[in-house]
């Protein structure tokens, strides 16, 4: 069934000739050239060619257009000389600017927003993220107010059915998208609820969650497939990752964890995907240990860094989640900054300096992830019967076994544990059951 989404995807052919444009207002952390990098590898992400850049000076937004008519006369000289049928502005651009843009221009107009949504839209893989993508990207169209929904009405029983008479074909469709999303909206409550379950089930279990976090590209999906053995996709690639991925690793001293890979951030995230895929990123808000991921090669690590922790602060990330800071892509850097960085890396408790690629200071950070989850543990010694194999097998999931050892016919374990996991064990002995795992 084709849907107004799928069409106006469409509109994106792959090879489609296309002009980035950075209207420059003042006040950004990144200066142009990164601002014009970022957005052209946004766009070769689905596949785009960009044939040519600009900064444009924006000194007075105009409502109309945004930047000046004499810039707008400027594009569209280029765009004709490149033959280009589409042009990227970084920045949201409203309704009308899109709309009197694409006029001025001749060519078919999106703003950031729409790039993002259009990249989130090829790479949802499952249900759940397709209709997250899907509720978003109505979201972002319900204010343009596009008339290539109308064919939903169709499906709900003909024409009439939703509006009546002297209804226009704007309130027509308008009804139709608000429609469409309050269906949306309930499929993706009954995931919340289901996802909820699933994580209040890991919470009873004694297996503690890492959550991967990190600016698009920082290398998260290449860190998680080193940790886990998996072959979870991982490219070169902006938002190589959009549907959240979860495995079981085990750390020195942790027979047992969940680590999970998440999408990657971005700055300026469009509010609407912030929104609809908060079912998906309330993994990371519940994780007991937060791994933030970063390319230190990148040159704009640092406001990458600040544009990440924006976003976990709108998602509502307790500030008492333990962090760690992974410094990515050490191969990319030259012997000074790899020198430089290392230093600094060394001098800190919370941050590890790696090569996810190669592979390292990935033992290094194993050995972080188990400090920091065990901190608080504590040392026991415990008495059991020598052929109870339940218990002991239990000690050794749970916690780590230090020594053990036989005394007047009893194994005795010098045990490392948390003191819940402890005070669980202890009544299941009490009480005389065999201990639990969840």
């Amino acid at each position: 069934m084709s849907t107004g989404f799928d069409r106006d995807r469409e509109e994106f052919a792959r090879g489609a000739r296309a002009i980035v444009v950075y209207p420059d207002l003042g006040g950004s952390s990144r200066d142009a050239d990164a601002r014009l990098e970022e957005t052209a590898g946004l766009a070769a992400a689905i596949g785009v060619e960009v044939v040519d850049r600009h900064a444009v000076r924006v000194r007075t937004p105009r409502a109309a257009t945004l930047i000046g008519s004499g810039q707008i006369e400027q594009l569209a000289v280029n765009g004709r000389q490149e033959e280009a049928s589409l042009f990227v502005f970084d920045a949201a651009l409203s309704p009308i600017q899109q709309r009197n843009l694409e006029t001025a221009l001749e060519a078919k107009v999106i703003d950031r927003t729409g790039l993002i949504l259009e990249i989130f839209g090829e790479r949802a893989a499952t249900a759940e993220g397709r209709l997250q993508v899907e509720l978003a990207h109505l979201d972002y169209q319900a204010g343009r107010l596009v008339r290539s929904w109308t064919h939903l009405e169709r499906q709900r029983g003909g024409f009439g059915f939703l509006g009546g008479p002297g209804e226009t074909q704007i309130e027509a469709d308008r009804r139709l998208i608000r429609d469409r999303m309050a269906r949306l909206r309930r499929e993706l409550d009954q995931v919340t609820r289901t996802r909820g379950l699933h994580r209040e089930r890991r919470q009873r279990a004694p297996w503690p969650v890492i959550a991967l976090v990190g600016y698009t590209n920082a290398g998260k999906s290449t860190l998680f497939n080193r940790l886990t053995g998996a072959q979870v996709m991982a490219e070169d690639l902006l938002f190589a990752t959009l549907d959240p991925t979860l495995r079981q690793i085990s750390l020195p001293g942790i027979d047992k964890a969940i680590l999970s890979d998440t999408v990657g951030f971005v700055s300026e995230l469009p509010t609407q995907l912030v929104a609809a895929f908060k079912a998906t990123l309330e993994e990371v808000v519940s994780a007991d240990l937060l791994v933030h991921v970063r390319d230190v090669a990148h040159p704009d690590s640092i406001a990458q860094k600040a544009d990440v922790e924006a976003v976990l602060a709108d998602l509502g990330m307790p500030e008492t989640t333990r962090r760690i800071e992974v410094w990515n892509k050490l191969d990319l850097l030259d012997p000074n900054a790899r020198a430089e960085m290392m230093s600094e890396a060394e001098r800190r408790d919370d941050v590890v300096a790696l090569s996810a690629l190669n592979g390292e200071g990935v033992d290094t950070l194993r050995r972080l992830l188990s400090d920091r989850l065990t901190q608080g543990h504590q040392r026991y010694t415990i008495h059991l019967p020598l052929g109870d194999g339940a218990s002991a097998a239990w000690l050794h999931q749970h916690g780590e076994v230090l020594d053990q050892s036989v005394e007047d016919g009893e194994a005795v374990y010098e045990v490392r544990m948390a003191p819940g996991d402890f005070e669980r064990f202890s009544d299941s002995r009490s009480a005389g059951d065999e201990p639990v795992n969840g």
